[in-house]
Formats: C-alpha cells, sequence, structure tokens
C-alpha cells in the first residue's frame, strides 16, 4: 500500500501495531511509526496512541512511552492509564507505577481488572508490598477479586515475591472463585521456588483430582519439587506420564528430569539422568548445564562433567554464568586449578566472569586448593561482591586455619553494612575451633547473640562444636541444654564432643538419650558413638552399637565405621582380633581402616602385622606419607635404624613430605605457634629456663625420660635433650608463664602427643598445680593432679 502511494487508515495502523506487538516485532513496529504513521498527518485517535504506549513499553523504552502518554491530553482513557501502569511495572519502576495509578484515580477513573493487576504487579517487592496490600482491600471492594483470575494471580505473587508469604498467598489462592490451569501452575511453582517442595506435590495432585490438565510448566514444578524431596519413584511415575502427553520434548521439562534423577540416585549414578540428556533433540544452554551440574552434585563425577563441559563447548553452546560456577566447582573437587584457570578465562572472553556466581566459585576453587593469595585477588576483582562472595572468602580462610584474616573481612562486612549471615557466623566459629581460639570464639558468639541468631539452629551447632573442639566442654553442653530445637547434627556434635573429652560413659548416655527424644541417628552419629567407645575402651559396648546399626536403624556399615572398629580392637590391643575383622570385611579394606590397623601395630610395637598392614596401604596409595612416616616410627621405636634409612630414602625419592608436628596456645586473644626446638618466639629465653626448671622438679617427682619416643639414632643424652624440645612441652611453659592462675593451659597440637610428653605433662600439672589442657589430632587430654582424663588410653 505504502509503495503504490496508497495510505492506510487508522484501522489499517491500529491492526499492523497490535500483529507487531503479539509478534514482539518492536522494530517492525516503530520503524512503521517513525515513517510512515509520523508522516500520515492522520490525527491519531487514542486507540494508535495506546498501542503505541504498548508497543514502546514491551520494548524496554519506557522513556518513549511516557512521552507518547504525556503528549495524549484529553485522548487518555483507562486503557491509556493501565498501558503507562503496566509499563512502569513491566521496567521494575514500581513507585513510578503506583504514582501513575494514583493519578488515574484522582482523574476519576476506575481501575478494571488489567489495571489492577498491573499495579498489584508493581508492589510485588519488599518496599511497595504495604501498598499493594491496601490495594488488595480496593480490589476486593470493586469485586474484581471474585470475577477475574489474573487479578487473583498477580495477588498471589505479590504476597510471594514482596513479602515471602507463601501461607497468605495460599489463601488467596483457595478463596478464588474461578481457577484455572495457569493458577494451580503459578501456585505450584511458587511453592517449590520458596522452599515448600511437599506442597508443591500435594497441590498437584490436587490440581489432578480437580481434573485439570497440567503442562510442561506444571510438570516442571511438580518434578523439581520431586527432586528436593528425592521422591524417585513420583518422579519416574511424572516420566511416564509426560511421554505420554507428548511434553517429555520439551527443553524445561527434559533439564527438570535431569535434574530429578541425579538428585534421586540412591547410588549416586548418573545413568538415568544421562539417558534422559542423550535423549534430547534439543539441547541449549540450559539442557547441558542441568546435566554438568548433575555431575558434579552426584560426587565423584567431575572429571565427566569437565568433559561435558568441553563436549558443550565444542558442539557451539555457549555456556552461562551457571555453567561455568558448576564447572569451577568440578575443577575444585578434582584440586585441579590449571583447569580451572583455562575454564575462567573462557568465562572472561564472554564477558561472564565478572557474575558473583562465577567469582565465587572461582575463590572457593583456588581456596580448596591452598591457594589463598589467588582467592583473594578473585575476591578482589569482583565487581560487586556481595554476602555471597564475603562468605566464600571468610569461609575459605577459616578452612585454611587464617581465622584473623577471616575476622578482618568480618569486620569489613559489618562496617559495610552487608550484614552478617547464619553461614558467616558458623564459619567463623569452625575456624575459631579449627586453631582452638576460644577467645575468638567467644566473641563470635556475642555477635550471634546481638545480631538475634541466638535460635539459630545451625548456629548453636557450631557453637557446641566450637566450645567442645576449644576444650570448653561444660559451654558446648549448657548451648546444647539452651537449644528449643536440636536435630541430629545437634546430639552428634554432643556425642563427638564427649567422645574428644574422654568421656565415653556420658557420650553413651546422650546416644540414649537421643533415642529416647525420637531422633533418628545417622551415619555420622554411628562414627561419634563408636569413636566414644574406642577412646573408653568400652569394647563390647562398641560391639553391640556396631551389630545394632542396621537391625535397629536400616544404617548399613560403611568403610568408616569399619575403620572405627578396628581402631577400637587396636587401641584395646587385640591386634589379631583386629587383623580377623578387617579380613571378615564385605569389602576390601580402604587406606584409611589400614592406616588405622597400622597405627595400633605401632603403638603396640608389632613390627610383624604393621609390616603387612603398611604394605596394603602402599598397594593402594604408593605415595600415601603417612603409611612410609607410620612403619618409620615402628623400626625406630625397636631401634632398627637401618631399615628407618631405608624408609626415609624412600620418602626422599617420592619427594613426600611429612608433617611438621607444631603446637599452639591462645593467650590474650592471640595464637603462639611452636615447633620442635622453637627459638623464635620473643620470650624464648623464658620459655627455655622455665623448661629447665620444669625438668629438674618433675624428675624429683618420679619422671624418667622415655627416650623409646626419640626416633632418631644419637646417644641417650642427647635423646633425653631432644625430647624436651617438643612442641607440647615448649607451648605448656609458655602457657604456664603466660596464663595466669586459676585459668587452665590450653595447647594444641596438629599430630598425636607422644608418650613421653603424656607423661612428663602429667608430672607437670602436679608440680605447678595447675590444670593443663591438650588437644591432638585424636582427642582431648585433660591433666590435673598427676592425673589425664584418659586414663593413658588414647
Amino acid at each position: 500500500m505504502a509503495q503504490k502511494g496508497t495510505h492506510p487508515d487508522l484501522t489499517t495502523y491500529s491492526l499492523f501495531l497490535k500483529s507487531c506487538i503479539r509478534s514482539r516485532n518492536f522494530q517492525l513496529g516503530k520503524l512503521v511509526h517513525t515513517h510512515y504513521l509520523a508522516r500520515s498527518q492522520l490525527h491519531l485517535n487514542s486507540l494508535i496512541l495506546n498501542s503505541l504506549i504498548s508497543l514502546y513499553s514491551k520494548s524496554g523504552d519506557w522513556a518513549k512511552a511516557k512521552s507518547i502518554f504525556d503528549d495524549m491530553g484529553d485522548l487518555r482513557d483507562l486503557v491509556s492509564w493501565t498501558a503507562m501502569v503496566s509499563c512502569f511495572a513491566n521496567n521494575d519502576m514500581g513507585t513510578e507505577a503506583i504514582v501513575t495509578f494514583l493519578q488515574m484515580l484522582e482523574n476519576g477513573l476506575c481501575p478494571n481488572e488489567y489495571c489492577f493487576s498491573a499495579v498489584i504487579r508493581a508492589c510485588s517487592n519488599v518496599e511497595n508490598v504495604p501498598i499493594g496490600k491496601m490495594i488488595f482491600g480496593f480490589v476486593i471492594k470493586s469485586g474484581y477479586f471474585e470475577s477475574d483470575v489474573c487479578v487473583g494471580c498477580a495477588l498471589i505473587d505479590m504476597f510471594v515475591k514482596g513479602g515471602g508469604d507463601v501461607d497468605l498467598a495460599y489463601k488467596v489462592f483457595e478463596k478464588m472463585p474461578e481457577k484455572n490451569a495457569v493458577t494451580w501452575t503459578l501456585m505450584i511453582t511458587r511453592f517449590m521456588q520458596f522452599g515448600f517442595p511437599m506442597e508443591a506435590v500435594n497441590l498437584f495432585l490436587d490440581m489432578v483430582l480437580s481434573e485439570y490438565v497440567p503442562d510442561q510448566f506444571t510438570f516442571g514444578g511438580v518434578i523439581s519439587a520431586c527432586a528436593e524431596l528425592e521422591l524417585l519413584n513420583l518422579g519416574q511415575q511424572l516420566h511416564s506420564w509426560v511421554i505420554r502427553t507428548g511434553l517429555a520434548l520439551d527443553v524445561c521439562v527434559a533439564c527438570c528430569l535431569v535434574d530429578m534423577y541425579a538428585k534421586c540416585a540412591a547410588d549416586e549414578s548418573m545413568d538415568d539422568a544421562r539417558k534422559v540428556f542423550d535423549l534430547m533433540v534439543d539441547r541449549n544452554v540450559m539442557s547441558w548445564t542441568a546435566i554438568i551440574t548433575g555431575y558434579v552434585q552426584s560426587g565423584g563425577h567431575d572429571k565427566e562433567a569437565v568433559e561435558l563441559f568441553c563436549e558443550m563447548i565444542k558442539g557451539h553452546v555457549s555456556p552461562n554464568h551457571f555453567t561455568f560456577s558448576s564447572v569451577l566447582k568440578a575443577c575444585a573437587n578434582l584440586s585441579d586449578p590449571h583447569m580451572g584457570e583455562q575454564v575462567y578465562t573462557h568465562a572472561v572472553k564472554l564477558g561472564l566472569a565478572s557474575v558473583n556466581c562465577v567469582g565465587n566459585s572461582l575463590i572457593s576453587m583456588y581456596a580448596r586448593s591452598g591457594m589463598m593469595e589467588d582467592a583473594h585477588k578473585a575476591f578482589d576483582m569482583l565487581f560487586e561482591k556481595n554476602l555471597i562472595s564475603y562468605n566464600t572468602i571468610v569461609d575459605a580462610y577459616a578452612k585454611n586455619l587464617d581465622s584473623e584474616k577471616a575476622f578482618e573481612l568480618f569486620h569489613e562486612i559489618e562496617d559495610l553494612g552487608i550484614g552478617a549471615s547464619a553461614f558467616t557466623f558458623a564459619s567463623l566459629l569452625s575456624g575459631a575451633a579449627s586453631i582452638g581460639a576460644v577467645g575468638k570464639g567467644e566473641q563470635i558468639h556475642a555477635q550471634v547473640l546481638k545480631s538475634g541468631f541466638a535460635s539459630n539452629q545451625s548456629i548453636c551447632n557450631a557453637l557446641i562444636s566450637m566450645y567442645s573442639r576449644c576444650g570448653n566442654i561444660e559451654a558446648a553442653f549448657q548451648v546444647f541444654n539452651d537449644m528449643g530445637g536440636r536435630n541430629v547434627i545437634s546430639w552428634t556434635s554432643m556425642i563427638t564432643g564427649f567422645a574428644k573429652h574422654g568421656f565415653a560413659s556420658k557420650a553413651m548416655e546422650m546416644f540414649h538419650k537421643m533415642l529416647e527424644d525420637g531422633v533418628r541417628p545417622n551415619e555420622i552419629t554411628y562414627i561419634a558413638v563408636l569413636s566414644a567407645c574406642s577412646h573408653g575402651g568400652l569394647t563390647s559396648e562398641g560391639w553391640k552399637l556396631f551389630n545394632s546399626m542396621y537391625r535397629e536403624h536400616g544404617i548399613v556399615p560403611r568403610m568408616e565405621h569399619y575403620a572405627c572398629m578396628v581402631d577400637l580392637l587396636g587401641r584395646s590391643g587385640s591386634l589379631l582380633e583386629a587383623f580377623e575383622f578387617i579380613n571378615s570385611m564385605p569389602f576390601k579394606a580402604d587406606a584409611l581402616v589400614w592406616r588405622t590397623f597400622l597405627a595400633a601395630c605401632q603403638v603396640h610395637g608389632n613390627k610383624e602385622l604393621g609390616e603387612h598392614a603398611a604394605k596394603m596401604i602402599l598397594e593402594q596409595d604408593p605415595y600415601d606419607p603417612a603409611a612410609y612416616i607410620l612403619l618409620s616410627n615402628l623400626y625406630a621405636s625397636s631401634g632398627q635404624w637401618d631399615n628407618v634409612a631405608i624408609i626415609r630414602k624412600n620418602l626422599k625419592e617420592r619427594n613426600l613430605i611429612k608433617e611438621a608436628g607444631c603446637s599452639w596456645i591462645e593467650v590474650e586473644n592471640m595464637v603462639h605457634k611452636f615447633h620442635v626446638g622453637d627459638t623464635s618466639h620473643p620470650l624464648a629465653q623464658d620459655i627455655y629456663y622455665e623448661l629447665n626448671q620444669l625438668a629438674s622438679k618433675i624428675k624429683e617427682l618420679g619422671y624418667v625420660p622415655d627416650t623409646d619416643f626419640v626416633l632418631h639414632d644419637v646417644e641417650d643424652e642427647l635423646k633425653e635433650q631432644y625430647l624436651f624440645q617438643h612442641s607440647e612441652k615448649i607451648a605448656v611453659a609458655f602457657g604456664l608463664i603466660s596464663v595466669s592462675q586459676p585459668k587452665p593451659i590450653k595447647v594444641f597440637k596438629n599430630l598425636r602427643v607422644c608418650g613421653d610428653c603424656h607423661t612428663a605433662i602429667k608430672f607437670i600439672s602436679m608440680a605447678r598445680g595447675r590444670e593443663i589442657v591438650v588437644r591432638d589430632s585424636n582427642r582431648f587430654h585433660h591433666f590435673k593432679n598427676g592425673t589425664c582424663s584418659c586414663n593413658d588410653y588414647w
């Protein structure tokens, strides 16, 4: 028409503009407006102008839409006002939408269902939801709530998105006199998104019983709910249903199925998820990300995740920020920072490196590889740091035992007004616990109380763990007693605390109370209570518990439970029984079990069984330094120095490094660390003077140095000198000159405390009349008046 010089009339233009809007061909619509309609010299009516407002609004050009609206003058009608309210609402300009709605009311116009829906959408945020509630009252008075489904849907979204109030949203849903499949799907989806998967499943069943037909979005929501609840049977039935209805090939449904099979696989297998993925005709970035994430989250499939990522790139599918985040996690699990850096470089090329979830995964990857300097650089590079970013780096420093840096970042969170979360506090408490910094832990406890997290279950569990690991089992028990609601983690943490402190009977008592309270133990609980039996020498009780795991609670013993039993038998000196137990296991014993057995052989000096254990470990892992070191110590304690020399040569040839023994003590919120023969401390002269005084005093009380614990071939006199240079003795001496009465001296060691130090510290506690607490890699030792809480059984 235009080419022939025939100008369309307003009706034709109106139809054409509406067609452009429906087909989302906004560029063509704008072209017609600027090149033809604006030059046609036609007097535009409200119908055309309203279509233009809608055109520019939906294309994201709200300024042009507002300009047209402002120029309309008296031509504005209810449709114009509604279009403008909708424009602002759709462009995240809630305040402007509400103001426009109020101006419309001042102009004497009554809103219709479309206008109400638009302004309610504008109120779907925390700031505007109070206004939305007032508009809700207006909706009820005007009668539109009963007559229009769209208004009800908008209200559901407002209460959920704006106030997080799923209960109120569901009340709206229940009161709606008229519902359609969209309404049911919306409520199911919102239940799922806001952490109510079981309610989503139940509502889906109600929907089906009400004879509404679910669509791909409904199936997507309920299959996701099955994934969260690990309802594999229901998920499989839904899979069958979507196949029958022809929706199995829908990308969104297929992605949800992949996720469901990945999360529900009882044996952590990805076979079913992979079958769904392989059958997909159209694989977009969502489907690739779903399968990659499934492999990462299922555990032990990180290599396959990286391979799929490479395949995805070769297939010319561009990854998104969620894809990169998952692949970086896979690299972290594989301890492969080199691969991670290549993945990150690709993210940089695509302009996704600055997205928080990608940056946070990069921080975590470096941290888990022990590259804290690179982790901090990655944190500094983040364009906009959120609480998750801070939590990631705080947790990284806490796990790398750098509590000073973790606390420094915590103060930065406070200064910026971001507001620490429960995860932040839990990470800091974990960091304090790792190094035994009870002073730091107490400071965080005070911050927890100020921040209103005192009743938070996960933080209370972290506090129990922190206090028990820092040597204050009484404070841990107090936190436990004050808890409003305890879960299996709370009980397990307390049982573990009592076990580590040598209170085996108390740990057993807690276990039975837990059962009386109706809390079902899990695999970790049994590890804790078996460990208590091991530390307390309760062999018969240990056997009873081990045999009751499956019979009473359906828990199949894992490798860790067998290792606990080997430890229990080994500590008690029943090495042959432990050896027979290992050979009777239903699966091949791993290095952990044999390492536990080898440690017992070293303690009890059984060279023959120790050599066999070391052989079994090195068959599975030829580069396990622990096996060489334990065997070397076994030979050294029996004076077989030639064999010791051979093992040390093997260690050197394989570039295996023995973990250096070190001890530390916290005094006035500062951690002081000592190694063997350490003279670097500013008070070194005073420490060694105290050590010499102690040596003389405890010898008078009957202490005899046990030179068997010197694992070097030197003269006896030099051996005795070496013994008094052990890091735990240096730390105790520093504690005696630095910690005033009546505070106990609390020393922490990264390895097992040596037998001679154990004996010496008993005499020191008697000589100085002080309580000394030592936490080694196995347990706590409470020394008082010449005795130890472990009764010399550790």
